[in-house]
């Protein structure tokens, strides 16, 4: 069943666009130093190939801002700058020709500094993005909200930031309303969805490691997307940010908002498991890990799970007592010795 999307204006980050009824885009951030052109772009490459599709980097200080226009010059997709209360760092990102900054436009000083970093972004026809976590929020908003980190504090300061845009005649925005807690992050975007109708990048930040972290991001992230709430989003883990894009493809993929790349399914094992099933869906998952193109692949445990159950998938494999069945779409292929399963799967795989 298709998920109905919310509605939002469209903004154009470089050659992508989000909002309205372009597709949910996957974005990560380099962890490396930006100073360093050469391992970021090497960063940036890798994460392209696992399918990010936008890439933020950190710009701490000005040489970091001076490096980004080579950076942009060297990748294919667009590049965001990650800006906080300096607003000359976000004038040379700018100059620089990043596709988007992320920066709060109330934390930057005077309403001069925020015009100039407003003019300039017009200029060159990019958009902001409004970053609000839940560490971040203004001292006054708090101070309304008992102190208290809540989902309406963390919509407010948001909005607090927008209007100061909007007064500036700006509208190229993108929002988000980040915290570590998975249902104060999905109240704060729901609220915000109701309000406004800019899009909304996703993400449960500081979510943990890969594994509490995965748990964490695709619990937050895919409730909102399966609300339709949800335009461009970043899994941030604690770990490699290829793992990150590896998630939110995965994510994507199983909500059936986008298509790319293998999909796995594989059965628990029980008591009629007669095949040593457990590494050998983890070889399958990892010699499938290249695909591309979007193929279903089942790696069942006996018969009863086989062909049946899995009858959906493009090709399967499952298998006992030293022998195992290639099946596809339900339809047995071939049988063959369980010591060969995986090379004769890989060999059909290879002709689809």
């Amino acid at each position: 069943m298709d998920i109905a999307r919310r509605k939002t204006r469209v903004v154009s980050i470089g050659q992508k666009k989000i909002g309205g009824d372009n597709p949910v885009l996957v974005q990560s951030m380099c962890n490396t130093d930006t100073k360093d052109v050469s391992a970021t772009v090497k960063q940036i490459h890798e994460l392209q190939k696992h399918g990010c599709e936008m890439v933020r980097v950190a710009v701490l200080n000005a040489s970091a801002a001076k490096k980004l226009g080579e950076i942009k010059r060297r990748i294919q997709i667009p590049l965001i700058a990650d800006i906080h209360f300096d607003y000359q760092l976000a004038l040379e990102a700018i100059e620089q020709g990043v596709d988007k900054i992320r920066i709060n436009p109330g934390n930057i000083g005077s309403e001069e500094k925020v015009r100039k970093v407003v003019d300039a972004a017009k200029r060159r026809r990019i958009p902001i993005r409004i970053g609000v976590n839940s560490g971040s929020i203004e001292k006054r908003i708090l101070a309304k909200h008992r102190d208290e980190v809540t989902p309406a504090a963390m919509a407010e300061s948001a909005l607090s930031h927008v209007k100061i845009l909007e007064d500036l005649q700006f509208r190229d925005i993108v929002i988000s309303l980040k915290a570590a807690d998975v249902n104060r992050t999905i109240a704060a975007y729901q609220l915000m969805a109701k309000k406004v109708d800019y899009p909304l990048h996703l993400g449960v930040t500081e979510a943990g490691t890969k594994w509490l972290g995965t748990i964490k991001s695709a619990i937050g992230i895919g409730s909102l997307l399966n609300q339709g709430i949800g335009d461009t989003i970043r899994v941030s883990l604690t770990d490699s940010p290829i793992e990150e894009v590896k998630v939110a493809w995965e994510i994507l993929k199983d909500l059936g908002l986008r298509k790319r790349g293998r999909m796995l399914i594989s059965c628990p094992t029980c008591g009629r498991t007669q095949i040593d099933l457990i590494p050998l869906a983890k070889k399958v998952e990892e010699a499938t890990a290249h695909i591309e193109k979007p193929i279903t692949i089942a790696v069942m445990g006996c018969v009863v799970n086989g062909p049946g159950e899995a009858k959906e998938a493009d090709i399967g494999i499952t298998g006992g007592k030293g022998v195992g069945m290639i099946f596809k779409k339900g339809k047995v292929e071939r049988v063959v010795r369980e010591d060969t399963l995986l090379d004769e799967l890989m060999k059909e795989i290879d002709k689809l």
